[in-house]
């Protein structure tokens, strides 16, 4: 089954977010850039993007709210392979602990690949983090238990949260403040529960509120539900923050957020991106759960 060029979706390799795409073996990035303008229609349907780089044998048609965009077979042999699935429980690579700081009161703890560096962070849209240790795959995983229950803290919040106080946080000594608070009390456990062949890395809290845009950014006030056959999303880029980019359109459009992990495995064709925008997709309201239905 041939494709034209396919999305990929958002990737964080620096301090800057750029759009990954596929046409059958072929791939490129688009660098992204504020201010600029950014458009695609949506053609045909969407399909699975297949697992861990290979194409889906099925070419199955996937469901156009999913954020994953694969089919069960798929889903599952990603997953399979995944740390989060605890399958690796022998991985010999080297991971870090985190707490990452969405906005006021929403603050989660994670793991990463150390050779990954912070690139984990900027893709789930951590406006702060900090390391709190590094040693091997389940000591980590243990400090991370640990620390759920010690901090009462979770190990994921939903997008939809971290999007709807996206526009009104605060200034960042208080984002510091909160995050060196609970670093604290993190570091008040060593010997206490904190795994032995974790080590316990100094405070370092790093602020991507700059290269997210978002100090200051205009207030996104409703966000894409799902992508049509046909639909198309066009604005100005303003803010970008793990897979979410803000786009600004003209007149009473405001700010739309695109979730990229809804684009992956459409085929998207270029329209003129003059900044003005054009938004002609299903909306919903962020934070207030009204739906937009129709396309707009």
């Amino acid at each position: 089954m041939a494709f034209g060029w396919r999305c990929t979706g958002v990737a964080w390799p620096g301090d800057g977010p750029q759009l990954g795409w596929s046409k059958g073996r072929e791939r490129r990035v688009s660098v992204l850039a504020y201010g600029r303008g950014l458009g695609f229609r949506v053609v045909g349907e969407r399909h699975c993007v297949g697992a861990r780089g290979n194409v889906c044998p099925l070419g199955a048609v996937v469901p156009v709210r999913s954020t994953g965009a694969r089919c069960p077979e798929c889903a599952r042999l990603d997953r399979a392979h995944s740390v989060a699935a605890d399958t690796l429980l022998d991985d010999p690579r080297t991971y870090r602990v985190y707490l990452a700081w969405f906005g006021p009161g929403m603050v989660k703890v994670g793991i990463t690949r150390e050779e990954r560096g912070a690139a984990r962070l900027r893709e789930q849209g951590a406006v702060v983090f900090t390391w709190l240790g590094r040693g091997p795959l389940m000591a980590a995983r243990r400090t991370e238990e640990v620390l759920r229950a010690a901090l009462g803290v979770p190990d994921r919040i939903p997008y939809a949260r971290k999007r709807a106080v996206r526009g009104q946080l605060p200034g960042v000594e208080e984002r510091y403040g909160e995050v060196a608070e609970l670093y604290g009390r993190a570091a008040e456990l060593e010997g206490h529960g904190w795994p032995e062949s974790l080590e316990r890395l100094p405070l370092d809290v790093v602020d991507h509120g700059g290269i997210f845009g978002l100090d200051p950014a205009p207030r996104a006030t409703r966000s894409v539900r799902e992508l049509v056959d046909g639909g198309v999303v066009a604005g100005r880029l303003v803010a970008a923050a793990g897979p979410d980019l803000h786009l600004a359109v003209d007149g009473s459009g405001g700010v739309v957020v695109l979730d990229t992990r809804l684009i992956t495995g459409w085929e998207l064709a270029a329209v003129p991106a003059d900044g003005t925008g054009d938004v002609r997709v299903p909306l919903i309201d962020i934070g207030g759960g009204g739906v937009q239905g129709g396309l707009f």
